[in-house]
């Protein structure tokens, strides 16, 4: 059993290189919670994927703070418990996924640290490398677009994602498509659609769209089943893919043929390991989504992808996308479009210390009594 001493929470906040737009709004800062978990053996680091406002998900900054300061961390702290029993400790809180994600992150680097063993290794990864593309917010003209994905392409991106939502979608792809005949190429539309838009997907069909990811509502399989059976293009669902629970039921109701995989969405690295397993049993692909991570998730999320089942290459961008200066060491994009996989003990990366200080927004310390 794993003895947890403290666990301190932070919010950062980091300003990004360029806004990012999606269907939600314009995001131009990552503010996000991070926890640093000490056990008598060692310290791990832990990535909340939270946002400010409750778009994406139903949870977000705020909410979470309170959700690991007054339940999941005092579950934690009140016990012996290991990374094999921490989902238990926890079960009494219902939901709150991403919530979780953070101490069972954190958890399990700090246990792996102390066995001086990579995530990696602990995942079963299968690549010391992994394939990187890239998530393109949506711009302000077609002129713009097309300079930003020959940029990205120029840096050796091997797939491109362009953000879609109704009214800045098909004409768009089509320039990106017409400039770059053979790359490989999805769109996002986190659920901004209907299936009143159908003819908006049929269109997409004619530009041989790799997927076409999240277009309608997180709750509604029934309906994404009936899209996937009118189009042509793979749909990928992200944010409806909560557990593997349903990611079989998604595979089963016929509602994609893709799905991405965030760790940080699904309750963490055991729940995630459980999608990638379920979905390697029915053959059908996984890819390792993106939530504008610092460094600390950056890092778990590229052991993630490692992974076998990880067929498509996931949106582990070069902090460089994000951010002027991350809170570690950079990740960088090699010329061929892969990024190495960190294969040091636990997450193999640790924030600088006076980077960290300089983007503290609030802090707060758990002890055990």
């Amino acid at each position: 059993m794993t003895r947890v001493r403290s666990i301190e929470l932070r919010i950062v906040a980091l300003s990004l290189v360029r806004p990012f737009r999606t269907s939600f709004g314009v995001c131009t800062e990552k503010v996000c919670i991070l926890a640093r978990l000490e056990t008598d053996e060692a310290a791990g680091w832990g990535e909340c994927v939270a946002d400010v406002r409750p778009e994406y998900s139903e949870e977000w900054n705020d909410g979470a703070w309170i959700v690991l300061r007054d339940l999941l961390g005092p579950a934690l702290l009140a016990g012996d418990t290991g990374s094999e029993r921490v989902e238990a400790a926890f079960a009494s809180v219902r939901g709150h996924p991403m919530a979780k994600a953070t101490l069972v992150d954190a958890l399990i680097d700090a246990e792996l640290r102390a066995e001086d063993r990579s995530l990696a290794e602990m995942l079963g990864a299968t690549r010391d490398r992994v394939e990187c593309g890239v998530s393109v917010g949506i711009a302000a003209s077609t002129e713009e677009l097309l300079a930003q994905v020959d940029g990205y392409l120029a840096e050796g991106y091997r797939r491109i994602k362009l953000k879609i939502k109704p009214g800045t979608d098909v004409e768009r792809v089509r320039a990106v498509r017409e400039a770059h005949p053979d790359i490989l190429l999805s769109v996002d539309a986190n659920a901004a659609y209907t299936l009143d838009d159908l003819e908006v997907f049929r269109a997409l069909d004619a530009f041989g769209l790799l997927m076409v990811e999240q277009p309608l509502h997180q709750d509604d399989l029934w309906e994404h089943a009936e899209l996937q059976r009118r189009i042509s293009t793979d749909v990928c669902l992200d944010e409806s893919i909560r557990s593997a629970a349903d990611a079989r039921a998604a595979i089963g109701l016929g509602s994609c043929r893709i799905v991405n995989v965030k760790q940080g969405r699904v309750g963490g690295l055991l729940e995630a390991r459980r999608v990638h397993d379920a979905t390697a049993e029915r053959s059908v692909p996984v890819w390792c989504g993106g939530m504008l991570e610092t460094g600390i998730g950056r890092a778990t999320n590229l052991a993630l992808a490692a992974m076998p089942n990880f067929r498509l290459p996931g949106d582990t961008s070069a902090s460089r996308r994000y951010f002027h200066e991350d809170l570690t060491e950079p990740f960088e994009l090699a010329p061929d479009g892969t990024m190495v996989v960190p294969s040091g003990p636990g997450i193999g990366v640790d924030p600088d210390p006076s980077i960290l200080e300089s983007v503290t927004v609030r802090s707060e310390r758990l002890e055990k009594e």
